[in-house]
């Protein structure tokens, strides 16, 4: 798939879920709908979903995909290195990444963009991880913001938040 089609997917995805969140304005729903629709659109992908940030600990939310990791060790690991360099992560081989956090074992590639609160400090991540090598590119780090952009307006926008 080409950079332009593979960002149209992504375009179609985020209003889709513009559309299907525009229901109700609580978040769970929100990222709940966002993991579920990820997940079953997004080809290739073995656990999409997201951690918030709870008393200091990521803590695992709406997923979809095998068990995950309840809390993550604290500045450790993909997730956090989004939460700490607040930078979206794309991981060729999650195996060779520092610290890498093994949920799944299966997990060899990641893309992780920070979600932020109102005041633009970040408050979570959606994580989409694959089984296979190098399966993500900037094309889906790009499309992962775009979905990303779409839950923080109406997280920040509402009194639900996150």
């Amino acid at each position: 798939m080409n950079d332009s089609s593979q960002l149209n997917r992504y375009r179609r995805i985020a209003k889709q879920l513009d559309e299907l969140i525009a229901k109700t304005d609580d978040a769970v729903a929100h990222r709940a709908t966002a993991a579920a629709l990820l997940h079953h659109k997004i080809p290739g992908v073995s656990w999409t979903g997201f951690y918030l940030l709870k008393h200091g600990e990521l803590v695992v939310d709406a997923y979809q995909g095998p068990i995950a990791c309840l809390v993550l060790e604290k500045h450790v690991g993909v997730c956090w290195a989004a939460i700490d360099q607040d930078t979206t992560q794309i991981v060729d081989d999650v195996h060779v990444f520092p610290g890498h956090i093994p949920c799944d074992d299966r997990s060899r590639s990641e893309v992780v963009v920070p979600i932020h609160d109102v005041q633009g400090r970040p408050v979570g991540v959606l994580d989409i991880d694959s089984h296979r090598d190098g399966h993500f590119d900037e094309v889906d780090g790009e499309g992962c913001r775009l979905i990303v952009d779409i839950l923080q307006k109406g997280w920040n926008t509402t009194a639900s938040g996150t």
